[in-house]
């Protein structure tokens, strides 16, 4: 296989994994069940060091067995070939389509936020308890197109994904800076600085 990737490209990669649309999506079924601003911080603090500890194994793992196939490979020499078999076909037809899926969705309702014709209550057509709506449909132009774009090879898809990932991390950066902002006119911020400044003059 020709190494076509190069740092960056292996970067975008990772990170465009790792910072999935949960993301934007988890973040507010979170504040919704803890209610609390730094327990979602010290969630997110607990998942990142887990996430680190799962990248650091990830990286002796590759290191010790540098074979194509990733997690197949592993769990083929840490069992057996017929787990690394049934987890490869697993992959293949539930979770790697699901996470697809999942995320296609989640584009096009984000979509549908900026373009109202490709809202989910736009039924396409109906056939019994089957049916398609614009939400649905624009996910499914979006795999296929994706779909195309890996099928011409690495060049293409790379940059791609290259882009994509870049305008993502704007977002997010986009959103700690909105967050920050927010938060230093906020009422409460100046509040706080002022019960932490009367109890430095108490001690």
């Amino acid at each position: 296989m020709k190494r076509e990737l190069g740092l960056l490209d292996s970067t975008m990669i990772v990170a465009g994994s790792m910072i999935g649309s949960g993301i934007f999506l988890v973040s507010s079924d979170i504040a919704r069940q803890v209610g609390s601003p730094g327990i979602i911080l010290l969630i997110w603090l607990i998942t990142g060091v887990i996430t680190l500890i799962a990248a650091l194994s990830y990286g002796e793992l590759a290191g010790m067995m540098p074979q194509a196939g990733g997690q197949y490979v592993y769990l083929k020499e840490a069992y057996n070939p017929m787990i690394g078999f049934l987890f490869g076909w697993t992959v293949f037809t539930v979770i790697q389509t699901g996470i697809i899926a999942a995320v296609a969705i989640a584009f096009a309702k984000y979509t549908a936020e900026i373009i109202p014709f490709f809202d989910q209550k736009n039924i396409l057509f109906s056939l019994g308890d089957f049916s398609l709506n614009h939400t649905q449909l624009l996910a499914i132009i979006m795999i296929c197109f994706l779909t195309f774009i890996n099928l011409q090879g690495v060049k293409s898809a790379k940059l791609v994904q290259t882009i994509f990932t870049i305008a993502k991390l704007l977002a997010l950066l986009g959103l700690i800076i909105a967050g920050i902002y927010v938060g230093l006119n906020s009422e409460a911020f100046f509040l706080i600085w002022i019960i932490f400044g009367l109890l430095t003059k108490l001690k």
